[in-house]
């Protein structure tokens, strides 16, 4: 049976009232996270790993929690399945459970996205989507500044709560990301002696594939400031310096985990290039951990890179989230004429790029 006219504009003005409040999904689930429901369930169930809303609101931290008030945003939680729940044929309380969803909810989870989900909720991060007409009207500078004054990295070095807040939401994502490297990339490093991570931070990344292959040499590269923070790890040396200056130390491989999507197309092809005189020409290769998008793509997280596109308005300054064809440019212009993309189960590929 055809859509009727009048069928079809329900379901758009369904979608426009979904999309009007999915503000209200992100806050629901920013709750679920700051009282730690997640948590609470996992630990405190019994064995059936089911709980009810009375038991989980004697264990918040809270002198006299509103019952209904949790009942109706666990509701809401439930039926986009970050929570599910079990009516008893017999009667009585209701009892929620864990899914597959609010397993990365638990805060002392290796694999947890909850600081994340606290971070990128933060009211100083929110702000800036409220500039995008502006950011199309005016053009830069981009919607943080435009919102704070500052670009983030300042912002952040002037407020050390939300500097934590920003650090340990991405070292969480950085976390997910690397199991899935050494899981499905193992292949990747076959071969390879040494191993610089620009833009490696304080080390972490670097130190993860050191540990899984002791025969590779590692180098951490970041700026002087960074590095100076950084904590010892077995096989890694830190080098201060700049990755737009010609200074990257040699190394079979140039690895480098989500960096170039902070940077416009032109800062990008001269850190290529710097790369490019790190590594030997027969044999070198660089890594770049980075989004793919697929703007018709059906994959499951598709859709999620697309949105991080615009995350990359609201927070970066000039960066972007970039297609395989925008990819191949710039690779390209900075010396790489030949790559290959390697999905691996995250957000993130892998782009292998090589000088000749």
């Amino acid at each position: 049976m055809e859509t009727t006219e009048a069928e079809a504009m329900l379901r758009g003005q369904a979608d426009i009232w979904k999309y009007m409040f999915g503000f209200a999904d992100s806050m629901a689930l920013k709750c679920a996270v700051e009282l730690r429901i997640a948590d609470i369930i996992h630990s405190h169930a019994p064995t059936d790993h089911m709980i009810t809303l009375s038991q989980i609101a004697s264990h918040l931290i809270a002198p006299s929690p509103d019952i209904t008030c949790l009942t109706r945003i666990m509701r809401l939680l439930v039926r986009r399945n970050i929570f599910s729940v079990h009516h008893p044929s017999e009667g009585g309380e209701p009892v929620y459970g864990l899914t597959y969803s609010s397993r990365w909810l638990l805060h002392d989870s290796e694999m947890s996205l909850a600081p994340m989900i606290v971070m990128e909720n933060h009211p100083s991060l929110m702000a800036p989507w409220h500039y995008f007409s502006q950011c199309v009207k005016e053009g830069g500078p981009w919607a943080f500044k435009k919102a704070h004054g500052l670009d983030i990295w300042d912002f952040a070095s002037e407020n050390p709560g939300f500097n934590k807040l920003f650090n340990d939401g991405m070292a969480c994502t950085a976390r997910i990301v690397m199991k899935a490297i050494l899981t499905e990339y193992g292949h990747g490093f076959d071969g390879v002696g040494s191993l610089v991570d620009v833009g490696g931070g304080t080390g972490s990344a670097v130190a993860d594939i050191v540990q899984a292959y002791p025969n590779i040499k590692g180098f951490n590269f970041d700026l002087p400031h960074v590095v100076a923070t950084a904590p010892a790890y077995h096989g890694v040396s830190h080098v201060g310096g700049d990755m737009f200056e010609d200074h990257i130390p040699n190394a079979d491989a140039v690895f480098m985990k989500w960096i170039m999507h902070d940077w416009n197309d032109s800062d990008c092809i001269k850190i290529m290039k710097n790369c490019r005189k790190a590594i030997p020409e027969r044999g070198g290769k660089i890594m770049i951990v980075d989004i793919v998008l697929e703007p018709s793509g059906d994959g499951v997280l598709d859709d999620t890179r697309l949105v991080l596109d615009l995350v990359m308005i609201a927070h970066a300054s000039g960066g972007k989230e970039r297609t395989e064809n925008e990819w191949e440019k710039i690779l390209k212009e900075g010396g790489f004429p030949r790559y290959k993309i390697i999905k691996i189960p995250a957000l993130l590929s892998i782009i292998e790029a090589y000088p000749v």
